[in-house]
């Protein structure tokens, strides 16, 4: 089994920076992408941003040029930089990513529990 653990969340104003870091553990053979999503009540959840092992990054259009996303390959860990934080951004912001658990086994999807992020002046 995977899991992943997310934390960082809170409160920010308007215009302020957060950091949400998230790291696997659990039986891993190889990560193929981690990324983050977001939901708010009612509403599907929808990528913020994802990076691959290679490096290549993939951005909702909401947040592109105000987040950014990095990741520690050695650590299992995936980080999501987010500046000019605006109301809108308020949600539930979930860990994914895409495991091996063995060189056998096809990748499986990874969900964590979810961390809050509220934006309020």
């Amino acid at each position: 089994q995977v899991q992943l653990v997310e934390s960082g969340g809170g409160w920010k104003q308007p215009g302020g920076s957060l950091i949400l870091s998230c790291t696997a553990s659990g039986s891993i053979f190889r990560i193929d992408v981690m990324g983050w999503y977001r939901q708010v009540p009612g509403k599907q959840r929808e990528l913020v941003a994802d990076i691959t092992s290679r490096g290549e990054r993939n951005f909702g259009d909401s947040v592109r040029g105000r987040f950014t996303i990095s990741s520690d390959n050695a650590k299992n860990a995936v980080y999501l930089q987010m500046n000019s934080l605006k109301p809108e951004d308020t949600a539930v912001y979930y860990c994914n990513a895409d495991v091996k658990e063995s060189r056998s086994t096809p990748y499986a999807n990874y969900w964590g529990q979810g961390t809050q992020v509220t934006v309020s002046s």
